[in-house]
């Protein structure tokens, strides 16, 4: 946990328009000011991430979210209730005085409360707690996201203010779901999956969310390159790996994250976690490791079905999706 002295550095330098990395259950996020245009111009700038991409905007618990919509339905209010603070954003309208910029130019704006102490600690002292930090993950746009302080330094060097924190205990970025069309008879609708799943969803609201339309407002991790290493990464069974094997020099050393070894000697086993929380919990730091240990390729073995494995499923294939030609 960081000092107290660290944590008020960290809100001043917000205050002051600058870029400070924290972390949350999630992920660890690099925030600015989400009210201040030029601030949150830099998050833009750091991460090479394009303009029209909109950043999610973490806010206390228990803060005013009229401050940033002009309307909260009853839904948004049952899924707040359910789930803040934790992994799920909301996608609401955005209240006219909120810069466009934060929404990379559209007219919804993504709320979410994050559960870590560390997160929760900052945003109490930001603005006395009546702020809003826009964060996206801690990384160059369409890498892998950071889980530790660590990764993050090694991102952005000495460039970013950043907070010590343990317990990064989902790994994965939040749920999205859209409820900034309820008026025009749409919605919810999930935007991104995560640790919050349409059937715990549904159990709040009596009916689980849709899945994402063509008319959908742009979010946060939903391009379909995202997520990657820089070592190409394949989904691949057991035949497929044969196959790609094949093609490889004798000589080249592959990773095969899966359940079992595979039967060749250039495959290094990676044994994946059983559990899709535990799985989750570790990808980002497995692919960073992965990536410092000069293998050739990654394969990973493809996921089981269910709810429970959706939000790492779509993680992973975003992933795959950067080295498909």
């Amino acid at each position: 946990m960081p000092t107290a002295a660290e944590l008020d550095e960290a809100a001043r330098l917000l205050e002051a328009g600058q870029l400070v990395a924290f972390p949350t259950e999630t992920v660890y996020g690099l925030g600015a000011d989400a009210e201040n245009p030029e601030a949150v111009a830099r998050i833009f700038a750091a991460k090479g991430r394009p303009s029209n991409h909109p950043i999610i905007v973490h806010v206390v618990d228990g803060a005013d979210i009229g401050h940033w919509t002009d309307e909260v339905p009853e839904a948004a209010q049952r899924l707040i209730d359910a789930f803040w603070p934790g992994p799920l954003t909301l996608i609401l309208k955005r209240a006219a005085h909120i810069p466009a910029d934060v929404a990379g130019g559209q007219d919804s704006i993504g709320l979410r409360c994050p559960s870590h102490p560390v997160a929760q600690a900052l945003l109490s002292r930001f603005k006395r707690g009546r702020g809003g930090i826009a964060a996206p993950s801690a990384n160059k746009f369409g890498q892998v996201s950071p889980t530790t302080a660590q990764h993050v330094r090694e991102e952005f060097g000495d460039s970013v203010y950043v907070l010590e924190g343990d317990g990064v205990e989902v790994g994965i970025e939040s749920t999205i779901v859209d409820l900034s069309r309820l008026d025009q008879g749409v919605g919810p609708v999930l935007l991104r999956p995560g640790a919050i799943t349409p059937a715990m969803m549904a159990d709040v609201l009596g009916t689980a969310p849709l899945p994402p339309d063509a008319a959908a407002p742009r979010a946060s991790g939903t391009l379909k390159a995202h997520y990657a290493p820089r070592t190409p990464l394949y989904l691949a069974d057991t035949r497929a790996l044969a196959r790609d094997l094949a093609t490889l020099p004798a000589d080249a050393r592959v990773a095969w994250v899966a359940a079992a070894p595979a039967d060749d000697p250039r495959c290094v086993w990676v044994q994946a976690p059983a559990d899709a929380r535990a799985y989750a919990r570790e990808l980002y730091r497995l692919l960073r490791r992965l990536d410092k240990e000069g293998f050739a390729r990654l394969y990973v073995e493809p996921l089981p079905e269910g709810h429970e494995w959706a939000g790492v499923r779509d993680r992973l294939q975003r992933a795959a999706a950067a080295f498909q030609d």
